[in-house]
């Protein structure tokens, strides 16, 4: 089956994808392109799956750079492949040539690029990353390799949307306690529960740190089980892992 890639107008000047499930050789719960090599997929079709996805992109295989993600506000400035994956969630190059890539299963998948300067960024961004700032530092540090923050592009991908994530009062207060406006995230729910707009957060987070454009694919990853790897789907089905969806960009 051909890959799907999904693409952003605004990330249009630089190679990009949003990939989806669809394509790969992974089967069981993970049957796609699951491009995770932290989940208990077979390690072969994982392999197999990247090096379909850096085709697609146009790059080698080991130059398709993805970190072992921790959920921080960490970002490195990469200029070629690691020798051992860093625990960040943001990267960022000038270097051409280089695929920078990020893994998700409901986070944010976040691609930026100032096409001037060319330099590009990739960030993972789920709620305790977005909240720490990871959006903020990944513009950062591509502004510290000639990036300007006005002329950078945003685009999140595939994330669960706020009516598939419900969340606990506990959740609710710990953002209200950041800033009481971040109350606009949150739709009443049942039982005490509301319902958090991921996205609409991490928009609010861009384009407040500067961004020329930020926007949204509005492609939801839970409801759409056909397309994409969800963490809660799997986690309410009850199985036993979950894939991972690679969003990649490139000079």
């Amino acid at each position: 089956m051909t890959l799907e890639i999904i693409t952003a107008r605004s990330l249009s000047a630089c190679r990009h994808g949003f990939f989806t499930r669809r394509g790969g050789a992974s089967s069981g719960v993970f049957e796609g392109l699951n491009c995770g090599p932290g989940s208990s997929d077979q390690s072969q079709a994982v392999q197999v799956n990247r090096i379909r996805a850096a085709d697609a992109l146009e790059v080698d295989a080991d130059r398709l750079l993805t970190a072992h993600q921790v959920h921080s506000a960490e970002v490195a400035h990469v200029t070629g492949p690691f020798r051992q994956k860093p625990r960040i969630d943001g990267l960022v190059t000038a270097t051409p040539g280089l695929a920078l890539g990020v893994l998700t299963a409901d986070c944010m998948p976040v691609l930026m690029a100032d096409a001037e300067a060319r330099v590009i960024g990739a960030a993972h961004a789920g709620w305790r990353g977005a909240r720490a700032g990871v959006l903020e530092a990944t513009i950062d540090a591509m502004e510290a390799l000639g990036a300007q923050r006005r002329r950078i592009a945003a685009a999140i991908g595939p994330a669960i949307s706020q009516a598939a994530y419900e969340v606990g009062p506990e959740f609710l207060e710990s953002f209200l306690d950041d800033d009481p406006a971040n109350a606009r995230f949150f739709a009443g729910g049942t039982n005490g529960r509301s319902h958090f707009d991921l996205v609409g957060y991490g928009l609010m987070r861009l384009r407040e740190a500067g961004v020329g454009q930020a926007d949204w694919t509005r492609h939801c990853t839970y409801s759409d089980p056909a397309r994409f790897y969800s963490y809660r789907r799997s986690t309410h089905a009850a199985e036993a892992d979950y894939g991972r969806l690679l969003s990649a960009i490139r000079l």
